[in-house]
């Protein structure tokens, strides 16, 4: 593990976690580094006839619990490091809400935007045909991620099931519904988060109609959460994507801001096209300025390292929501806890995907299939529970609301491996 890599500062938190429990030396040792990493070359025809190759990750951190779980992501700046810690953490965000998966990981190098539909076809189908030994409905599950959607999962599905020439729809989740997919996975992150948020804002004597939001990052589960948390009383009042955001006081018309999102594929240009080019200039804001903003709530739902120590003395925001895997750096958090911050970390608030993923397999390998007001039903009762004990956990030992979520995932790992076994049989010689 490199120093200053993504991975190492994830361990950063469970050494601090370590400092509260009593799990076994074999069960810290066994936490410390992913328990296989696959990297594969996916050759991709492009539709000009040239033939392009992408370089595709698969990571297992810990299958203790059970089969891996986790999302496959298409971004320009995947690597390694960056799967082994989302692998990390999903390792500990299935603990946290005693989903019985362990953590997995998946990602192509890749601007998903410069590519042809067929070529994104090819190209996941590609990483299936490179990675199908590697996963499987009792060993590993994609789902979607960063850039990755219904649609791709489809193609994943439909390609293993080639491959193993049987119908496996257990094997990917947030598949289309009409493919075996689950009613509700598609806003599952963002409901999920809603439910957090709603269940612990009481404790600070807040109510939605007198509260503020910021939301970086206006994709699938930001903008869904930005809706649920608009039509539910909160003023929110900035927005950003990758482009830039705005900025309106008085608060944003967010369904309306979606509708024009969609359209033109991206916030800032909502305030530079004909339509509504009168608004004043101040309103548009960078990424930086929002993040820095005055409001009661903050929710970095972008990519990971958002907040670090360059910038967390700048942030003023009361509360933190993470929606995003890892916005928040180690560094940061120190200093974010020494400044009264308070901040719901993502193993905990953006769980909800992993949450109806565990329900879509459920349903999958059942045959049985519930309404969504059943799967909305469901998740609610799990992330609200598991909120709870994490502050309890948290109030209990005087820690901040990261180390507890960490502590309470640790405890039930650690469990989990010594009732396994130090899997040293082999190597006696037996």
């Amino acid at each position: 593990m490199l120093p200053g890599s993504i991975l190492a500062d994830a361990n950063q938190r469970l050494e601090q976690a370590l400092k509260y429990t009593s799990i076994s030396d074999d069960a810290v040792e066994t936490l410390k580094f992913p328990q296989t990493s696959l990297t594969v070359s996916i050759p991709v025809r492009m539709d000009n006839g040239t033939l392009k190759i992408f370089q595709g990750y698969r990571v297992r951190y810990d299958d203790t619990r059970g089969p891996g779980k986790g999302g496959v992501r298409y971004h320009p700046h995947v690597s390694l490091d960056e799967v082994q810690s989302l692998a990390f953490w999903m390792t500990f965000k299935c603990a946290a809400l005693n989903l019985p998966f362990g953590g997995a990981k998946g990602g192509i190098t890749v601007n998903p935007k410069e590519l042809s539909r067929m070529e994104l076809e090819r190209l996941s189908r590609g990483y299936i045909d490179a990675i199908a030994d590697f996963i499987g409905p009792d060993v590993d599950i994609l789902a979607p991620d960063v850039y990755t959607n219904a649609m791709i999962m489809g193609w994943m599905m439909d390609q293993y099931s080639i491959i193993k020439r049987q119908i496996c729809p257990a094997v990917v989740t947030g598949k289309p519904v009409s493919m075996g997919g689950s009613l509700g996975r598609e806003a599952a992150t963002a409901m999920g988060a809603f439910f957090v948020i709603e269940a612990t804002l009481p404790k600070f004597d807040r109510h939605p109609s007198n509260t503020t939001v910021a939301v970086q990052g206006f994709g699938n589960a930001g903008a869904i959460l930005a809706e649920l948390l608009f039509r539910a009383g909160y003023k929110v009042v900035a927005v950003s994507d990758s482009q830039g955001g705005i900025y309106s006081k008085n608060g944003l018309d967010i369904p309306s801001l979606r509708q024009f999102k969609d359209a033109s594929r991206g916030v800032k240009a909502l305030y530079c096209d004909s339509t509504v080019c009168h608004t004043a200039a101040e309103e548009v804001l960078t990424n930086a300025e929002l993040l820095a903003l005055d409001v009661d709530i903050l929710v970095p739902a972008a990519l990971e390292n958002q907040i670090t120590e360059a910038n967390a003395d700048t942030i003023r925001a009361k509360l933190i929501y993470e929606v995003a895997n890892g916005p928040i750096t180690s560094a940061a958090d120190r200093i974010l806890t020494d400044k009264g911050i308070y901040v719901f970390p993502d193993i905990l608030v953006n769980a909800g995907g992993v949450t109806v993923s565990y329900f879509e397999w459920v349903q999958n390998r059942s045959g049985l299939y519930w309404t969504l007001a059943e799967i909305n039903q469901r998740l609610k009762l799990r992330i609200v529970e598991e909120a709870e004990s994490i502050w309890l956990v948290a109030r209990d030992l005087s820690i901040d609301l990261r180390t507890a979520a960490y502590v309470h995932a640790l405890t039930r790992l650690g469990e989990a491996i010594s009732a396994k076994g130090t899997r040293d049989y082999y190597l006696n010689g037996h």
